[in-house]
């Protein structure tokens, strides 16, 4: 018999932590609080050295806390970021995605800055400001920025806030061996724009339960009973990490597809497929022979930008890296196997969680042992989630000192 609106909307019979609230993806009160207290306060990966390769490569990022970044490598050849903020008037500074500058000047009053962060011309500075103000004065404001696990940089807006390895931990060591045997290099890098929360996507990224979704995963590893696909198990790791063991993939399984070619990667098993999600918004996703970065850009509960990165090996030959990229084309692209998949279901769930929907509490409550169909990965997430923002992520709006005890 179907439910009326009072069992619709009666908390489950569930431990707190097996159930969400569907208001932590709608409520703007909590997603203001997010920024403070989570995106302003971790480490986010903004790109990949390989996209700077020369001294005086800029690229943009537009941080989730809500601050646009420039991220620059000067003449000395280290990688630096700064608020994308004139320190004259706040303007923009750069408003190109990426490119190649001696100096970043302002279009506003022509304010130049070089690559450590100086200002290196104020127009008609003396006539302007006498000996009131000086160049040194008004430096850029410097991002703490770290490269690693890979030659990804990594920034930070929190001057007092851990080293990138010590708030990675071990989370990323069983993929280190594939991510460090030679230098990495961007293929091809693409976005998506979803009116759905960033915590929707996690989600997915986090349990596999969803490869009901996916026909090419369930021919390619769930049916076949010698893939070890129900032997993958979740490892969770402090700050919010989590990674899936791997498996091999048996693309012949999947017919009428062009065929899938067997190049693999340095220290991955033929076949091979890892996974590492990384606390609030990355996933590492190596798969076969090509890596994939999801990385993301809250702008409002209901929206968020989806940064896609894929890459080879610099050593590749151009007959080897356009192979590559057809692998990740065939599962990842536009028009691939999966890819379009998870990003509809993401998208219905930011539909159906939107704010006054009368969305019903969400469950999270598979056990299997922490294995493939365990949803543990997504309440491990939520765990530190609600560490960080002192709310139970089953019952947020009660918001008081004892509660933010009861989730430390």
């Amino acid at each position: 018999m179907a439910r009326n609106t009072a069992q619709w909307l009666k908390r489950p019979n569930l431990p707190s932590t097996h159930y969400v609230d569907p208001i932590i993806y709608s409520s703007e009160e909590i997603f203001e609080e997010e920024k403070e207290k989570i995106f302003r306060k971790v480490w986010h990966l903004a790109c990949h050295e390989s996209e700077l390769p020369n001294p005086g490569d800029f690229r943009t990022y537009r941080h989730p806390g809500g601050t646009p970044l420039v991220i620059v490598r000067g003449q000395d050849g280290k990688v630096r970021s700064f608020y994308n903020i004139c320190p004259h008037r706040g303007n923009v500074i750069v408003y190109e995605p990426s490119g190649n500058a001696k100096n970043l000047t302002c279009i506003f009053h022509q304010w130049a800055f070089n690559g450590y962060g100086e200002c290196v011309d104020i127009p008609r500075g003396k006539e302007g400001y006498q000996d009131r103000l000086c160049k040194e004065d008004v430096a850029l404001k410097e991002v703490r920025t770290e490269v690693g696990f890979g030659g990804f940089v990594w920034v930070n807006l929190d001057d007092h806030c851990e080293p990138l390895a010590q708030y990675i931990g071990h989370a990323l060591d069983f993929m280190l061996p594939e991510l460090e045997s030679e230098p990495l290099e961007i293929m091809w890098y693409y976005q998506a724009t979803l009116h759905t929360n960033y915590k929707l996507i996690h989600d997915t990224n986090s349990e596999f339960y969803h490869d009901y979704l996916h026909f090419y995963n369930r021919v390619t590893g769930m049916l076949d009973p010698n893939s070890g696909y129900f032997q993958r198990k979740y490892t969770a790791f402090p700050n919010g990490h989590a990674s899936v063991g791997s498996q091999k993939c048996n693309y012949a399984a999947y017919k009428g597809t062009v065929r899938r070619s067997a190049l693999g990667w340095p220290h991955l098993e033929p076949g091979g497929w890892k996974l590492v999600d990384l606390f609030p918004a990355i996933t590492f996703n190596l798969r076969t022979s090509v890596l994939r970065i999801d990385s993301y850009i809250p702008l409002a509960p209901n929206k968020v930008i989806l940064e896609f990165r894929t890459l080879g090996l610099k050593s590749d030959t151009p007959e080897i890296r356009r192979q590559r990229e057809k692998d990740a084309i065939t599962i990842w692209g536009p028009w691939g196997r999966n890819l379009h998949e998870d990003l509809l279901a993401s998208s219905g769930q930011g539909m159906a969680m939107a704010k006054g929907s009368q969305a019903m509490y969400v469950l999270q409550a598979r056990e299997e042992d922490n294995t493939i169909h365990d949803e543990i990965g997504m309440r491990h997430f939520l765990a530190e989630w609600s560490r960080r923002m002192g709310r139970s992520a089953s019952n947020p709006m009660l918001k008081t000192e004892a509660a933010a005890r009861a989730v430390a």
